[in-house]
């Protein structure tokens, strides 16, 4: 089993739904989280109208508003669920996301008590 987390863009999460769905992967947990990445989205906005904002924006780092995905596939289906998420969210720009898969070593289902991937569908 694999944990899929993905961080993603706020605007992308409809069409990230119905993406999953699609693809036979429609049960997953999402969060509205904050954040930042390397990137320096804010100081090319800045320059692009006027370079002396730039010191100011430098100073202060602002984290953004992101939702976070985590949703348990079955090895076989860790591919299906990267690639979806990738087509659905990959726009070239900065700030689209990173998509994280964990080893996952069980499940269990709280109602009935099964374990392993039956859990999973």
């Amino acid at each position: 089993m694999k944990l899929i987390l993905a961080i993603l863009r706020i605007a992308k999460m409809q069409e990230t739904k119905i993406a999953l769905q699609e693809a036979g992967l429609p049960s997953f947990t999402a969060m509205p989280v904050l954040g930042r990445g390397k990137g320096h989205g804010d100081l090319e906005k800045a320059d692009k109208y006027d370079p002396a904002l730039r010191d100011l924006i430098s100073e202060m780092p602002r984290l953004k508003s992101k939702r976070m995905i985590t949703l348990v596939v079955a090895d076989d289906k860790k591919d299906l669920a990267v690639e979806t998420i990738m087509k659905t969210n990959h726009t070239g720009a900065s700030g689209d996301g990173k998509i994280f898969v964990i080893n996952t070593v069980d499940s269990v289902q709280i109602r009935t008590g099964e374990t392993g991937d039956k859990t999973l569908d």
